[in-house]
């Protein structure tokens, strides 16, 4: 696990300056404080931050193969190394190293762009052939490493953090088009970033770069799946799942330095430590955080699993810190604007980790492959809702419309609720997807956001990309979006940023290919029984856990943001920002925020949002 960075100049005849590649490394230098490695030859420039997991001794990068014609610079684990090196020495190869990284340069060597299809792994490298005069760039397929490009002055600048570009020189140019995309849905979305000539790579995708320019391919794309013939066997599908998710723990155990697992107190995690816990002839190193807010805590659901196998557990606690030094720490870490406040507890439970171990197995992907989010019930509810007949369909959100005037209190809060449901429910799947992403509306959202720079709307986007599904049933659109849309371009880089900003290595065991490859081809009443989300993980593996997790509901790893505003002094950052963002409608966001902080609204997403979103920006457009 590490950072990367590099420099190819597409004129052979200008050399790549050293200097400003170590600047483009030192920036990064959280993601790999263990060493630091460069490569420089002509026009080319490989800079390499390690953390050091796996051969600690001789795994130093970049990395040469044996005949010093292909050097290598990589970020990541390749979990199934042990088994391409036995593989690779069967036809001839000789390894000097017990690395990932040395597998990576032979698999290269023998199968060429090939390779990547042979890696059960997270990665992002970047790999230069003297012979082809090629740089050749990659990025895993579901996209738990980040790789972000651009050209600059002639220059294919790449790295694993956009701020590498930015101490190469690369000017700050923000792409303020994209602002209602992201004030909808709370990130940037691949291939763009927040600033004018800076991409990132897709998930599945390689670049291959010479004199003559570069290429983006596609390598990997989730399976196309005959939806009138998916699996519907239970006993297989549950003994397919366990087998393979066995070995996904397994192999992401694989490890020379310690290591332990997040355990939030929820089904996914605690599946993960249970299986841990059989393999690992030691305890296994657990580590939870809790808030004083109970409606977020599960402190005790963590317990009762930690108990049961016996754990090394570890319990930090959530304390609140100074509201600028956090932002700071956000916008520092992700580059652009990232509106998902669950980075937040995230980056509090990886330094609280990190002080004890050097890689944690997370419990992340789960709720993508099994079917775990809200959002599947209501597409189930959706399809059923959509064959009453369409006189009945229209007079339920009326009648519950007019039950809810006569209402009050509590009452009143939950008829809007269903009144809303309902209506969103007799929506297809593409017209209701802002309605369910969009907090506040898509209407209200644009009346924040100053007309002039709303070039790109948030409708036109989205439409475009439901377009490019490739599934026809609403519930394997959902599964589409969640692996494609919401995995890298929220979960996955929250995830890596704040785990790399404490220099702890994350594994995820849930986005194992195989497994996500053999879980899309099953049939959707076999991943949800009834309303029951995650059937197959609850009639499998978490059958031996506390039957208390059974029944919790989910909460994950929040925050209150919503009383953040309610304070005085934080309210009136907010209200400074509204009033000089020349990007903003001054009076209407202070409406949302005088709205937010009486109580009468909840809007404190939306707000961290905007903040986080100030605090890269302001330096730019103001």
């Amino acid at each position: 696990m590490c950072g990367i960075a590099g420099v190819f100049h597409f004129d052979r005849t200008r050399e790549v300056n050293g200097r400003a590649l170590k600047s483009m490394t030192d920036v990064i230098h959280h993601r790999g404080p263990d060493g630091e490695g460069f490569f420089l030859e002509n026009n080319i420039g490989l800079g390499h931050r390690r953390l050091s997991i796996i051969d600690l001794h001789t795994g130093d990068q970049p990395m040469f193969s044996d005949d010093r014609k292909k050097i290598l610079g990589f970020n990541g684990e390749i979990y199934n190394y042990i088994e391409l090196r036995e593989e690779l020495i069967k036809k001839g190869y000789k390894f000097r190293t017990d690395s990932d990284t040395e597998v990576v340069i032979k698999a290269y060597e023998e199968w060429g762009y090939e390779c990547q299809n042979k890696f059960n792994g997270m990665w992002a490298f970047a790999l230069w052939n003297k012979d082809k005069d090629e740089l050749f760039l990659s990025r895993d397929r579901l996209g738990e490493k980040p790789l972000h490009y651009g050209v600059f002055e002639d220059t294919l600048l790449f790295g694993s953090e956009i701020k590498s570009f930015f101490a190469y020189g690369m000017p700050k140019v923000p792409q303020l088009e994209l602002l209602e995309i992201y004030t909808v849905y709370k990130s940037i979305p691949a291939p763009y970033t927040f600033f004018k000539e800076i991409n990132k790579l897709m998930p599945g995708h390689y670049i291959v770069a010479n004199r003559s320019g570069f290429k983006e391919y596609k390598y990997w794309d989730l399976p196309e799946i005959d939806e009138s013939n998916l699996i519907t066997d239970k006993k297989y599908i549950h003994d397919k799942f366990t087998e393979l998710f066995y070995d996904s723990v397994k192999i992401r155990m694989r490890s020379d330095v310690s290591f332990g697992a997040f355990l939030s107190g929820g089904l996914d995690s605690s599946s993960i430590v249970a299986l841990m816990s059989k393999i690992s002839p030691y305890p296994v190193k657990t580590f939870t955080i809790g808030y004083d807010e109970k409606e977020f805590d599960e402190t005790d659901l963590a317990s009762l699993v930690a108990k049961q196998y016996k754990t090394d557990h570890v319990l930090g606690k959530v304390e609140e810190g100074s509201f600028d030094d956090i932002l700071n720490k956000i916008a520092f870490h992700y580059d652009e604007p990232f509106g998902d406040s669950s980075a937040i507890p995230t980056g509090y439970v990886s330094k609280f980790a990190s002080e004890h171990v050097k890689m944690v197995l997370t419990g992340d992907g789960g709720d993508e492959l099994l079917s775990g989010y809200s959002s599947y019930q209501g597409v189930k509810f959706s399809q059923k809702y959509q064959q009453l007949p369409l006189f009945m369909q229209r007079q339920i959100p009326k009648g519950l419309d007019t039950f809810a005037k006569l209402a009050k209190g509590g009452m009143r809060y939950k008829l809007n609720r269903y009144s809303s449901l309902v209506n969103t429910a007799s929506k297809k799947f593409d017209s209701s997807l802002l309605d369910k992403r969009a907090k506040p509306s898509v209407e209200v959202i644009k009346q924040i956001i100053s007309p002039e720079i709303q070039t790109w709307s948030v409708q036109d986007y989205t439409s475009d990309f439901i377009k490019n599904i490739p599934y026809k049933d609403d519930f394997y659109k959902q599964m589409y979006l969640n692996f494609k849309f919401d995995l890298p371009n929220d979960y996955l880089v929250k995830v890596d940023r704040m785990s790399m900003a404490n220099s702890l290595e994350t594994r995820l065991p849930f986005l194992d290919h195989r497994l996500v490859e053999f879980m899309v081809g099953v049939h959707k009443k076999v991943k949800m029984v009834g309303w029951e989300r995650k059937s197959i993980l609850r009639n499998t593996i978490a059958k031996e856990l506390p039957p208390q997790l059974m029944k919790a509901s989910k909460k994950g790893f929040r925050v209150p943001v919503r009383e953040w505003f309610k304070k005085e002094e934080i309210k009136n950052k907010a209200n400074s920002f509204s009033q000089n963002a020349t990007y903003i409608n001054d009076k209407y966001l202070s409406e949302i925020i005088e709205g937010n902080y009486k109580g009468l609204d909840d809007h404190g997403n939306l707000l961290w949002a905007l903040m986080v979103l100030d605090k890269v920006t302001k330096d730019e457009v103001r």
